[in-house]
């Protein structure tokens, strides 16, 4: 097979042809770092490419073959990684300047069981700084491009990752979702994007951002590729104190098994209206009456706390993001400025944050630092927690009514570069329909529902499930998925225009 043939399979395409002989685990390594030299210049989804490390991995996996031994579901499957997991032995910067060129001593749980699945590694994708953003046009490593269109932005804060995706540089890549980091990515570039329920996925070795909030998942091209690499990364961490001890949601075979029949499918009146872009709501619309064909009941659900959400979020995740970040003092790790002998500790630290951190970075670490100041406390962060109380609860009912919500996953497609640079709160309102799952701690899933008429670009459907319901995304994606497929003759992302 041809380089050009390797990397349009999907992930459980290769795994099948590298347990069959057909493909060597290597050879797919190399098509994919092939593809990477010739598009990553233009796209930059790479901060880092661990190429000698990928090899020895698909090495490994050849070897294992050639032995007899069993194969995992995804040995020999390139994937792309956000730079937010340590990672034993390669640079991790979260894409900050302060963490430049720190190679970490040890790996992540999650790094360790793509490890153990046999994984191959291919290198660490770009990232708004420190997770912060939803553009990847806050990486201190410079901007990622949209495959679609690279004068648009790949969505954030994982743009570096479903870039990756979108240009066919990785079958399958990590993201994280704070406030929407997953879905947004996935929705602005066409491919799919899952939040576990919190907790799911082990944080240990993920850089904090907003601990309560933070959540890594996986990216891929297909639902079925995200429920075999969500398997294999879920599951219960003892390192992990926020690790939920139960066993993981059979999401693979709700993915090969993908039906809506009989399903209750809420549609929330909340997550519609002033801001959304005509062709998203065209797109949804058409979503909902596919739902329906497909034997779906729809149900419309009035939630009014949801649009207290956006609000509530930026007062939790800066207040925790202000605390998270004071590690960042140049005296452990990582960047150190001023340190001439002739400063005190209080003045370096100050020199290398102001040295270090970026501008979004600092607008929510002084936003987080107020809210929690004496006096405040109450009025900000103790509220914002109320509401996030209120949403939970609204969810729970919500559930009781229906077994899944939908949405669009957000108002826009992707925007211009630069176009929201100046403007923090229209960047904010990007995430105004993932925002609330992250309050809540559900499960959440987006996947391509077409092109917006308007502009021709990707439209993501949000599919939202009950906490330890994942395999209810799957469930409902792989339909959905399975009648897109049906109807146009092709996985929607043939479309994208060639790099």
């Amino acid at each position: 097979m041809t380089d050009s043939t390797i990397i349009k399979l999907t992930a459980a395409e290769i795994a099948g042809k590298i347990a069959s002989g057909e493909l060597t685990a290597v050879e797919v390594t190399e098509a994919h770092l092939a593809r990477i030299d010739a598009v990553d210049e233009k796209v930059h989804a790479f901060l880092h490419v661990d190429r000698e490390g990928a090899l020895a991995q698909a090495r490994a996996v050849d070897e294992k073959r050639a032995k007899g031994e069993k194969l995992g579901p995804l040995a020999g499957v390139p994937l792309a990684l956000k730079d937010i997991f340590t990672t034993l032995g390669v640079p991790t910067t979260v894409g900050s300047k302060i963490l430049e060129g720190w190679i970490p001593p040890y790996d992540a749980t999650l790094v360790k069981r793509l490890k153990a699945a046999d994984v191959v590694i291919l290198g660490k994708t770009n990232m708004d700084e420190f997770a912060m953003g939803s553009s990847t046009e806050n990486s201190a490593y410079g901007p990622t491009g949209n495959p679609w269109d690279l004068t648009r932005i790949p969505g954030g804060s994982g743009g570096g990752s479903s870039a990756a995706l979108a240009s066919y540089e990785a079958p399958l890549a990590i993201g994280t979702d704070t406030g929407g980091s997953i879905r947004q990515p996935a929705a602005v570039t066409g491919t799919v994007g899952v939040k576990p329920t919190y907790g799911a996925v082990s944080r240990y070795g993920m850089v904090a951002f907003s601990s309560s909030l933070d959540q890594g998942g996986p990216c891929a091209r297909t639902v079925l590729d995200a429920a075999l690499l969500h398997e294999a990364i879920a599951g219960h961490d003892p390192l992990d104190s926020t690790s939920i001890d139960a066993p993981v949601p059979p999401v693979v075979e709700a993915a090969r098994n993908g039906s809506v029949a009989g399903m209750r499918v809420g549609v929330v009146k909340q997550f519609r209206g002033e801001g959304y872009q005509a062709g998203v709501v065209q797109r949804f619309d058409e979503s909902v009456e596919l739902l329906k064909s497909l034997g779906a009941e729809i149900v419309e659900l009035d939630c009014p706390t949801f649009d207290l959400a956006l609000s509530a979020y930026y007062l939790i995740a800066p207040s925790e993001c202000s605390s998270n970040l004071a590690r960042f003092d140049a005296m452990r790790y990582g960047l150190r400025v001023g340190d001439d002998g002739t400063k005190s500790a209080e003045e370096v630290t100050a020199l290398t944050r102001e040295a270090g951190f970026g501008d979004e970075v600092k607008r929510r670490v002084i936003l987080g630092t107020y809210a929690l100041s004496s006096g405040y406390y109450d009025a900000y962060y103790g509220s914002a927690q109320k509401v996030r109380t209120l949403i939970t609860r609204e969810f729970e009912q919500a559930f009781e009514q229906v077994d899944v919500i939908v949405s669009p996953t957000t108002p826009t497609t992707a925007f211009p570069i630069g176009e929201r640079a100046d403007d923090p709160m229209a960047m904010y309102l990007a995430d105004l329909c993932t925002i609330p799952t992250n309050l809540a701690g559900n499960a959440a899933m987006s996947l391509p529902c077409g092109l917006a008429p308007e502009d021709g670009l990707p439209v993501g459907l949000q599919i939202i499930a009950p906490a330890m319901k994942d395999d209810r995304l799957y469930k409902v994606g792989a339909a959905v998925e399975a009648a897109f497929v049906e109807k146009w003759g092709h996985p929607l992302l043939e479309e994208a225009p060639s790099l």
